[in-house]
């Protein structure tokens, strides 16, 4: 028999993919547009967006009436005792918004009724104003049997600032939309307002669509033989080895002398973060005396598995969580201390971790601050950085995407924390971590909190991701997990459920003998989702073409031939994001 040779050409397309194959729904677009511009004009704290006139309202407003208030005040009441006005700007084009002044309750308000579904998942925007100073605004919902906020925004005088969030609702029926401010001497301006209901299924299909565009890449690949003629009904099988997307899980010091732990933990992620072992307070519980033999050791396990680290933390702004001897020093001792802490990890640690949260959780809460004055925070990123240029110092805070209700660390009040510390000086880099200590699942919520913290264009990751208890625990998770993977601002997810005999924080993967529970079916089902982890297969048509939307990651291929037993194997190969792929490489397998 003559010698043969197949040609195996894998041609990586440039455009992703705009349709994603066999699951279409005729959905409204969702829009996750937030335009933010700093201004000249506001201090220090209060740099966000705010805009001369306000843009067009999202989805020509949905299902509210009179959205841009052409109409006078059509479909809008008064929330309680206050005045209700129409307005009319002089100096936009003669903008038309909506005024309620006289406020003497927090919940004074311009109002207007809503008939909203269980079973519906709904985004809201809204720009507002006020008019003197700035005041921190709430767009709630007044249901049947609670109060379901939305989203906030710290708006100003002058100039208009989108507030944008979303809302789920526990049982069918009417509902009234109003704005809560503590400010009650300020009057309230609104425009550009708007609520756009979306099924489950509508939901999902933009998530995949998002997938199919920034986690996936269409591959083809083309058979031939020695001549160039294409080969049709030849097999093409792909497995994935490793996924680029980073699903990771916590670990703690319980995994040092446990093989059983050891085994389901690293067959399962190559991302951790301690849950205690690298804070302060474990590293030096009595002043001078620091101890680095755990979180050394859970370095070199974790770095012996092949797995990335985050750090967690050098220092944290919660008073309750300083080392026992830290809350009585004189502010030149803290000074002395805190900076010995951050160069003594920090440089202990340089170049072995990929992320540092630096000052955790400093929106909600200040001890740094409150003792050692309001640049605090950027003097110790500053050191970070000088310490350790090539990790990224983050950010880490909770509540900004699981609980709406809590206004300290709404997305305004993380961009605004950004800003602050860019004013202060720091410009090196910079992560925001959310936390994401989830109760429940308010989808639309998650998503528009991370639309407008994109608007930062820094790194996004998810940095301790669980769900509280309950009977919806598992189904929570799964929803969540894929909301935040099909964002494109999410650069990596890390699961908090460290395994302790006692019980984890509040949510376990695994029973004591290591045993999946619920959740932890849910993470090795989404895991083996997003890695394809069936494989691949199918056959070439009659141009030896074969194409698949494949995840990014390394891969390994085979291509045999239909009549014969030559194969071609395609040990390794890259599927990339679009601006690192190369467009187009060959294989040439003699037989």
């Amino acid at each position: 028999m003559a010698s043969k040779q197949l040609l195996v050409s894998c041609v990586f397309l440039v455009s992703l993919l705009n349709l994603l194959f066999g699951f279409r729904v005729h959905a409204v677009p969702y829009d996750h547009t937030f335009t933010h511009e700093a201004s000249p004009r506001l201090t220090i704290i209060l740099i966000f967006e705010c805009l001369a006139k306000p843009l067009r309202p999202q989805y020509d407003g949905g299902i509210v009436v009179n959205p841009e208030l052409n109409e006078g005040l059509k479909g809008w009441t008064t929330f309680g005792e206050a005045k209700l006005e129409h307005g009319v700007s002089a100096d936009d084009g003669g903008n038309n918004y909506i005024v309620v002044s006289k406020r003497h309750q927090t919940f004074h308000s311009f109002s207007q009724k809503f008939d909203l579904d269980k079973d519906k998942l709904y985004t809201f925007s809204a720009w507002l104003q006020v008019s003197e100073g700035n005041a921190d605004i709430a767009a709630v919902f007044r249901t049947q049997n609670n109060y379901e906020t939305a989203g906030w925004v710290t708006a100003q005088k002058g100039c208009w600032s989108m507030l944008k969030g979303g809302v789920v609702v526990n049982a069918s029926g009417p509902a009234d939309l109003f704005f809560q401010s503590n400010n009650t001497d300020v009057d309230i301006w609104a425009d550009s307002i708007s609520l756009q209901p979306f099924t489950h299924e509508e939901w999902k299909s933009h998530q995949q669509e998002s997938i199919e565009k920034v986690r996936k890449r269409r591959v083809k690949f083309q058979a031939v033989d020695e001549h160039g003629r294409p080969i049709a009904n030849a097999t093409v099988s792909i497995k994935q080895r490793r996924p680029n997307f980073p699903l990771g899980c916590a670990i703690n010091q319980n995994i040092l002398r446990n093989p059983a732990y050891q085994n389901w933990w690293s067959s399962r992620f190559k991302h951790t973060v301690f849950e205690n072992e690298l804070k302060w307070y474990s590293n030096e519980r009595n002043r001078g005396s620091e101890d680095y033999s755990v979180s050394d050791a859970l370095v070199q396990f974790a770095r012996s598995r092949g797995a990335a680290i985050r750090g967690h933390n050098v220092l944290w702004n919660d008073p309750k969580y300083q080392p026992p001897w830290v809350g009585g020093l004189s502010s030149n001792d803290l000074w002395a201390a805190a900076n010995k802490r951050v160069f003594s990890v920090v440089g202990r640690y340089k170049g072995q971790l990929f992320h540092w949260d630096v000052v955790n959780e400093n929106l909600h809460f200040n001890f740094f601050e409150s003792k050692l004055g309001y640049n605090a925070s950027n003097v110790f990123y500053q050191k970070t950085n000088l310490i350790d240029p090539r990790t990224t110092p983050f950010l880490n805070e909770f509540n900004t995407i699981e609980e709406s209700r809590d206004g300290a660390s709404s997305p305004a009040k993380y961009l605004q924390k950004i800003f602050q510390l860019r004013k202060q000086g720091y410009n090196g880099p910079l992560g925001i971590g959310l936390e994401g200590h989830f109760s429940y699942a308010n989808l639309p919520y998650i998503r528009s909190a991370i639309d407008t913290l994109a608007s930062a264009k820094l790194p996004i990751w998810v940095t301790e991701l669980d769900v509280a208890a309950g009977p919806n625990q598992a189904n929570f998770l799964e929803q969540i997990l894929w909301e935040l993977h099909s964002h494109f601002a999410v650069q990596g997810i890390i699961i908090w459920a460290a395994w302790s005999p006692q019980g984890c924080y509040k949510m376990c993967l695994t029973d004591n003998n290591f045993k999946n529970l619920p959740t932890g079916n849910v993470v090795d089902k989404v895991r083996g989702q997003w890695a394809q982890a069936e494989g691949v297969v199918g056959t070439t048509d009659s141009k030896g073409l074969f194409e698949a939307s494949l995840y990014h990651g390394e891969y390994e291929a085979e291509i045999s031939h239909p009549k014969s037993n030559i194969f071609a194997n395609i040990k390794k190969f890259s599927v990339l994001p679009n601006k690192e792929a190369k467009d187009l490489f060959h294989l040439k397998i003699k037989v």
